[in-house]
């Protein structure tokens, strides 16, 4: 016997079988519920055959990303020299790219030549540091032994080596060869070079054999994506510059061996968010303690918080909130699953791979608010130039595309609702 509820849910009702609908209801909950978890199912399976797909191409698509990356840096560059200073366009993209590229040889040459001046003296530093260290064992309440101290510094040298060889194996993860890593950086090059020449005339092509709407849409969210990258890369480059030359000018005031290499580690490691800073304030630390002793490592870690205390809460809240609009959470799971993939590529690319995932899902939110009637289309932000073409203005044609959608208000009216035992 079935006991009352006092809801009086499961008790019979006192119509006719051929009304209740009850049975009707919880088929139509259960084939909801099937419907939801098909959809998981399907879009977990896309997932795996996505990323199946990326482990046999990602050599050829890693050049194509790097281009993307490297084309945000440069093109602000040649249109500078295209319109301001006359350039013809093949001419300014060439000079900005023996620039860009002329830079970045010389600070790795001149890395090269301080490590090279300095490497030998520091190694020596470290080796009087640890029998230093072992002198000041001797005098400790608890005895250690000398022979423990040698393994543990064996034990650390050897951590130290290994780590190296990761990170420069997570470098070359994305090549699997040296003439893939040579292959690739041809193709980069000329990607580079083409996207930064002509990659305003990518979008126009694209619309030409999609036509419209998709065309329009594909042009503003592209547009919002080449925005996001480029001010991703170039806050992340202004905040990164920054770092480097604050430590690098209190490294070498408290005459810590390799400031200048170090500097540009700072640098390079501030285009991975977060992870980045840390490792770098780490190898600064540890270099001074080495050479100097322990008051000088104590004044650079102090430097180095000071520095980062800046970038936090000056820099970033004025230049990098608006690039990305990534939460700091996101940022480090993303970092740590591309990190994990693909090694410092990997850790490098996240964010940028991230931050396009958002503005995806985003623009997907501006597309149904306006079929759902929420916003106005004449309020939403357009970010492709307003320029001209054969058919008028472009920022003209996306905003008559999404008075479009806003015709096509979703009408709630129209759904069919179940009340009691009768659908209206």
């Amino acid at each position: 016997m079935v006991e009352k509820d006092k809801e009086g849910l499961g008790q019979d009702v006192g119509v006719p079988i051929r009304h209740d609908s009850k049975s009707a209801v919880l088929t139509k909950d259960i084939h909801e519920i099937a419907m939801f978890f098909g959809r998981f199912i399907l879009i977990v399976a896309g997932i795996v055959v996505t990323g199946f797909i990326l482990k046999y191409i990602w050599a050829g698509l890693l050049p194509v990303i790097l281009a993307l990356l490297v084309a945000t840096v440069m093109v602000p560059v040649a249109h500078f020299l295209r319109n301001k200073l006359r350039f013809p366009s093949a001419l300014a993209t060439l000079t900005t790219m023996v620039g860009f590229f002329a830079i970045i040889g010389g600070v790795i040459a001149a890395m090269v030549a301080v490590v090279s001046a300095q490497g030998e003296e520091l190694v020596n530093q470290a080796r009087q540091g640890f029998y230093e260290l072992s002198k000041l064992t001797q005098n400790l309440p608890v005895e250690i032994p000398v022979e423990r101290l040698d393994e543990a510094v064996t034990e650390i040298t050897g951590m130290v080596k290994n780590q190296a060889s990761n990170i420069a194996g997570g470098v070359m993860s994305g090549f699997s060869t040296v003439s893939s890593i040579v292959i690739g950086l041809i193709i980069m090059l000329f990607l580079s070079f083409y996207i930064t020449k002509d990659g305003e005339k990518f979008l126009p092509w694209l619309r030409k054999y999609t036509g419209s709407p998709l065309g329009w849409h594909l042009t503003e969210l592209g547009s919002r994506i080449w925005k996001t990258l480029s001010g991703f890369i170039q806050t992340q480059a202004l905040v990164a510059l920054v770092d480097a030359i604050f430590i690098g000018l209190g490294l070498w005031a408290l005459q810590v061996p390799l400031a200048l290499v170090i500097a540009v580690v700072t640098f390079f490691a501030g285009f991975i968010p977060l992870i980045g800073a840390i490792v770098a304030g780490l190898l600064a630390v540890s270099i001074a303690l080495v050479s100097n002793g322990l008051t000088n490592a104590l004044l650079a870690l102090l430097l180095v918080i000071l520095v980062q205390q800046f970038e936090g809460n000056v820099l970033q809240p004025l230049l990098q909130s608006k690039a990305m609009g990534l939460h700091a959470a996101i940022v480090l799971l993303s970092v740590t699953v591309g990190g994990g993939l693909a090694g410092i590529v990997g850790a490098f690319l996240a964010v940028p791979v991230a931050a396009t995932i958002a503005v995806v899902l985003r623009y997907h939110g501006v597309t149904a608010a306006l079929r759902a009637g929420e916003v106005d289309p004449e309020e939403v932000d357009i970010v492709t130039p307003g320029d001209q073409n054969e058919h008028g203005s472009v920022a003209n044609k996306i905003r008559e595309l999404y008075r479009e959608l806003a015709k096509e208000s979703y009408d709630p009216a129209h759904e069919v609702v179940a009340t009691g035992n009768h659908a209206k």
